[in-house]
């Protein structure tokens, strides 16, 4: 019974301890929150407290209004004009890419596989003047092209590599079955290795989202219509306001509002996320 009673306690303990640190990971998040239904500046940042002393829905109804022309809603729209796209040629130029290092023998094989790892290890300010001085002579400054484009190639190493390691587990007997059967390259890549790659192309498409959706620094060096801002360019434009003070409960308010859409494809695809990340590790 005494050691019942001793396990029991420490299970609370452990509990205990557990809420605690939660609460201090969480207390960033449920500021945030609180403090977008403060109705001014001064209560923002004179109170630890997370809680308002009047819950005031006006900052998300300004917020969303916009000191510009356009509602929040258009730097939504221009958001997914530029994820959408995105994640779908991201999966698949990725997909393909890891498909022919994984599946097929060819000359050079280890030298190119060697060239594309070791990008991983090239930071990507280095790549971003010479490819602003490429579009700015293509003409396609201020447009979405130069944040799409890139996804087009299978640039992002980590994401192939990802993928190489989970078709690395996929038993090459299911395609000596399917060269039996008639099925040639694409074939095979289409009916026995994208089905079985879903987990995985889920995780990637996941973390091109969350990638996209926050990306700062490449609509701010290509885009310079306000009519074209994303999300991050337009809570930053807010920030920028040239009033004497921003007004921070709107900022916060819309920074939610902004993370809405990821928490809610985050959550829901949680299980294949978690999946894709676990087994890509495999080895054939």
């Amino acid at each position: 019974m005494a050691k019942q009673s001793k396990g029991k306690n420490l299970a609370w303990l452990r509990y205990v301890l557990l809420i605690v640190v939660a609460f201090f990971m969480l207390y960033p998040v449920l500021w945030l929150i609180g403090s977008s239904f403060k109705p001014n500046n001064s209560e923002i940042f004179t109170s630890i407290s997370f809680i308002p002393t009047k819950f005031d829905f006006t900052p998300y109804i300004q917020g969303w209004k916009t000191n510009t022309e356009f509602t929040f809603l258009t730097y939504f729209i221009n958001t997914f004009k530029i994820v959408v796209p995105r994640i779908l040629f991201v999966v698949i130029s990725s997909a393909v890419t890891a498909y022919g290092f994984s599946r097929f023998n060819f000359p050079g094989k280890k030298i190119f596989f060697a060239i594309l790892i070791s990008t991983l290890f090239l930071p990507g300010v280095v790549t971003q003047v010479p490819m602003y001085l490429l579009w700015s002579k293509l003409g396609f400054l201020d447009t979405y092209v130069p944040l799409v484009s890139s996804s087009l190639f299978a640039q992002n190493t980590f994401y192939v590599f990802m993928l190489i390691q989970f078709m690395r587990g996929i038993p090459r007997d299911l395609d000596e079955v399917a060269v039996i059967d008639g099925c040639g390259p694409f074939k095979r890549f289409y009916y026995i290795i994208l089905p079985l790659l879903r987990p995985s192309l889920i995780a990637v498409a996941l973390f091109e989202f969350m990638g996209a959706i926050g990306d700062f620094m490449g609509p701010l060096i290509y885009i310079s219509s306000v009519d074209k801002y994303p999300v991050s360019l337009a809570l930053k434009m807010a920030v920028d306001t040239t009033s004497s003070s921003a007004n921070w409960n709107q900022i916060l308010a819309m920074s939610i509002i902004s993370l809405i859409p990821s928490l809610i494809i985050f959550f829901t695809a949680q299980k294949y996320f978690v999946e894709g990340i676990s087994t890509s590790g495999m080895k054939g």
